[in-house]
């Protein structure tokens, strides 16, 4: 195989970090990975049409989604706010149905799930797409099984993803698959988003549910936090980072994060702790001390009050999951 051929479905309306959110780290991986196998990525689109896409950029179509004849590794379906009038097309539906019958894999993002499910390429599948769409997609296709929890799901050669730049996320899944673990995390890193997080981890997770703050002692602090999670984290040292007393940087916490300094960098230890558990094979020894805890049996004791299992039962779960 010369190179991996990837089709990405765009169509009016589509959204442009949908994307761009697969197009550039499968350019990394090609770059930077210099992988044997480099990926061949086309965004198409209806009649070759140029996109005008959500954000009024318009982006051009590098062919017919109609006259793709190639084999086809990966096809993935943008979302956008076109995605119910791309979902009626006749022509849309029938070629993306073509084209999945021959590809290795499928995927959507955010509310290309509609299409896919329109398609009737979901049907008895458990999918996702953004939690502000997923009671809708769950009326009209009852037929499939809609979790609004997930970033993402796998579901055998089926993927969807939630929204926006989830399709980070499932890129890198994918990147990971064909290319190992290290050369994801080094693309994630270069992109400098957090960190490569799991499918299984919540559409509302610690960083996203954590109030943006202007202050520069909450920056401080969390910067220094999330830059290396085995770095100390104590309150003299948050305190030391930000410039201010322990007793003031937690009444700054209190205020911006409503939370305290301990409680928040224990939760995001917590979810890399679960994104590693599900994503490597490492022993729990060595997760626990690359997220910062002491011990292994520190950071189980953690997760039960998180989670409500241990991490091994988590792990062993989300490989039955993936299976």
């Amino acid at each position: 195989m010369a190179e991996r051929n990837v089709v990405v479905v765009a169509y009016e309306n589509a959204e442009l970090l949908d994307i761009a959110c697969i197009t550039t780290p499968l350019m990394m991986a090609n770059t930077i990975g210099a992988v044997e196998v480099p990926y061949r990525t086309r965004v198409v689109s209806p009649g070759a049409l140029p996109i005008v896409c959500g954000s009024g950029l318009k982006l051009a179509a590098e062919g017919a989604l109609e006259c793709v004849t190639t084999p086809v590794d990966t096809l993935i379906v943008s979302g956008g706010i076109g995605h119910e009038r791309a979902a009626e097309s006749p022509l849309v539906r029938d070629h993306v149905r073509r084209l999945a019958a021959g590809a290795r894999r499928t995927a959507s993002v955010c509310t290309g799930a509609t299409v896919l499910a329109a398609a009737d390429l979901l049907d008895g599948r458990r999918a996702t797409t953004h939690w502000e769409y997923a009671a809708r997609l769950a009326r009209r296709h009852p037929e499939v099984v809609v979790d609004p929890g997930p970033i993402f799901i796998r579901d055998g050669a089926i993927s969807t993803a939630a929204g926006v730049t989830s399709a980070l996320d499932l890129t890198l899944a994918f990147i990971e698959e064909d290319h190992g673990s290290e050369l994801a995390r080094t693309i994630a890193r270069s992109l400098v988003t957090y960190l490569q997080r799991p499918g299984s981890q919540s559409q509302v997770s610690i960083h996203t549910a954590t109030p943006a703050s202007d202050n520069t002692v909450v920056r401080r602090v969390t910067e220094h936090v999330t830059a290396d999670l085995a770095a100390p984290a104590d309150a003299t040292t948050l305190a030391d980072v930000a410039g201010v007393s322990v007793r003031h940087l937690g009444r700054v916490f209190a205020a911006e994060v409503g939370t305290t300094p301990a409680q928040y960098v224990r939760n995001v230890r917590l979810e890399e702790a679960a994104r590693q558990l599900e994503s490597t094979t490492e022993p729990l020894s060595v997760v626990a001390r690359r997220c910062g805890f002491a011990s292994a049996e520190v950071m189980r004791q953690a997760f039960v009050r998180r989670h409500g299992t241990t991490p091994s039962a988590y792990r062993a779960r989300m490989r039955r999951r993936a299976s």
